[in-house]
Formats: C-alpha cells, sequence, structure tokens
C-alpha cells in the first residue's frame, strides 16, 4: 500500500493512460485534416472529432464525480477553488468541440472553409491542453507528487 506521501502506482498508471489515450484521438484529429478538404475528409474528421467529443463526455464525467481532483482536495482542502475552476472548463470545451462538429455539419469543402475548420482545431487542442497542465498541476499539488505530465 501507497503511503499518503507517495501517489499509489495504480492511480499513476491510469492517470497516465487516460492522457496517452486523450493525445492520441487529438493525434486522430488533427491528422484527419491534414487531409484535403473534400467530403470524405469532412466525414472522417467529423467521425474522429465525434469520437473525441465521447471520450471527453466520460472522462469529465469521471472527473466529476470523483478522482484524482477529488481526491487532491481531500489532502489539501485549500485546492478547493483550483479544481472548482478546472472543472468549470469542462462545459466550454465541450461547447468549442461542438461548434468546431457544427461547422463542419455546415462545411461547404472548399479549401478556405477546411482551412478555417483546421485553426479551430489547434486552438480547441491548445484549450484541451491548457486545461489538462492545468489540471496536472492541481493533482501534483495535491497528491504533493511530480508526476512528470507537466510539459
Amino acid at each position: 500500500m501507497a503511503s499518503i506521501d507517495r501517489l499509489d502506482p495504480v492511480i499513476l498508471g491510469h492517470l497516465l493512460a487516460q492522457h496517452r489515450e486523450l493525445h492520441e484521438r487529438m493525434l486522430a484529429a488533427r491528422a484527419a485534416f491534414a487531409q484535403p478538404p473534400g467530403t470524405a475528409s469532412r466525414r472522417d474528421a467529423q467521425r474522429v472529432l465525434g469520437e473525441l467529443r465521447d471520450h471527453l463526455c466520460c472522462h469529465f464525467e469521471q472527473e466529476e464525480r470523483g478522482g484524482f481532483l477529488e481526491e487532491s482536495i481531500a489532502r489539501m482542502p485549500r485546492l478547493s477553488k483550483a479544481v472548482k475552476e478546472v472543472l468549470h472548463e469542462h462545459a466550454g470545451l465541450l461547447a468549442e468541440l461542438d461548434s468546431l462538429l457544427a461547422r463542419l455539419d455546415g462545411h461547404d469543402d472548399t479549401p478556405e472553409s477546411w482551412r478555417v475548420a483546421g485553426l479551430s482545431l489547434a486552438a480547441f487542442t491548445d484549450h484541451l491542453l491548457a486545461h489538462e497542465r492545468h489540471e496536472t498541476a492541481v493533482v501534483q499539488d495535491g497528491l504533493n507528487e511530480d508526476l512528470g505530465l507537466a510539459e
């Protein structure tokens, strides 16, 4: 059993696996937008982004029901505000992804429209990675452990 000052290796493995899967899904979305514009590319992007949205929704629901963030508060109650901020970011990230999916529904398959959609994906990716860094910092503070995930 891990001491209260050390993160359980099973928990660490679970957190790392979640982050790895999220990054793989984001890379798949970027790869979809690396294709030339067209109906097949748009449909592929919609499929990959839909899968990413479903994954994020489940991931966020798990975080909101407890887990690493809740454990951080239990160990360091002063992190309550930071945890609330992290959880509050979830709705905005899902709305941003929904907006991108809606944009693709009305997409006209022109190079300019595809470029703009790709820029929206890049902005979403930046926001999601910033959220992940914020979350990781809170978990690290709460568990007093450098998880090696901040980069």
